[in-house]
C-alpha cells in the first residue's frame, strides 16, 4: 500500500488526492487473518507538516472466539487519519529532520508513503478485543474440554473443594 507523493507534496496546503483501495494483506501480520481484501476509499491531503490520511476502511478477518476457541469470521471498520511527514524536501532533496516521529509515520526519501504498518496497527486497535462466535456461547467444560455448544459433556459437577466443606455444613 505505497503511494508515491511527489506531486502532492508539489502542491499547495490543501491540496487532494484521493484513492480507492482493494488491497490483499493476507501477508500482513501473522496475527491477523483476513478472509477479504481491505477495501475503502483514502484521501491524501497536503498539510503544512507532510501529508495528511484519511479514509473508511474494511475488510473481514477470521478470529477465535475466546470461549469455545472455534474460528469465526467478523467485520473490521475503521476510519483511518495520520499524518505523514517527509524525510527529504521534494524540490531540494535537503534531509528534513524527523526526531520524534514514529518511523511508520515517515515518507521516504523517494516520496513514497506507506501505509502498510498504519493499516497493521489499525486493524489490531480495532478488531474485537472479546471475541464470541455468538453472545450464547456456552464455551468449554472445564474438566474434560468439550466444546459445550455441541452438547453437554456428561461430566459431573466440578469436584468441591474439602476446605469449604464446613462453610457448606454451615449453610444447610
Amino acid at each position: 500500500m505505497k503511494f508515491n507523493v511527489a506531486q502532492l507534496l508539489k502542491s499547495p496546503t490543501g491540496a487532494r488526492r484521493e484513492y480507492e483501495l482493494d488491497e490483499d494483506i493476507g501477508s500482513l501480520d501473522h496475527d491477523i487473518r483476513p478472509t477479504a481484501p481491505l477495501t475503502g476509499k483514502v484521501r491524501f491531503t497536503r498539510t503544512a507538516a507532510g501529508v495528511l490520511a484519511t479514509g473508511s476502511l474494511h475488510t473481514v478477518v477470521e478470529i477465535e472466539c475466546r470461549r469455545c476457541l472455534q474460528s469465526f469470521t467478523a467485520p473490521v471498520d475503521f476510519d483511518l487519519e495520520e499524518e505523514f511527514v517527509p524525510t527529504t524536501d521534494v524540490t531540494t532533496g535537503a534531509a528534513l529532520p524527523t526526531e520524534g516521529t514514529e518511523q511508520a509515520l515517515l515518507i521516504d526519501e523517494k516520496h513514497m508513503l506507506d501505509l502498510t504498518e498504519v493499516v497493521r496497527q489499525y486493524l489490531i486497535l480495532y478488531r474485537e478485543q472479546y471475541p464470541l462466535c455468538d453472545e450464547a456461547c456456552a464455551g468449554l467444560c472445564p474438566v474434560c474440554g468439550k466444546n459445550l455448544n455441541e452438547g453437554p459433556c456428561g461430566c459431573q459437577d466440578v469436584p468441591q473443594d474439602p476446605r469449604w466443606e464446613a462453610l457448606r455444613e454451615l449453610l444447610k
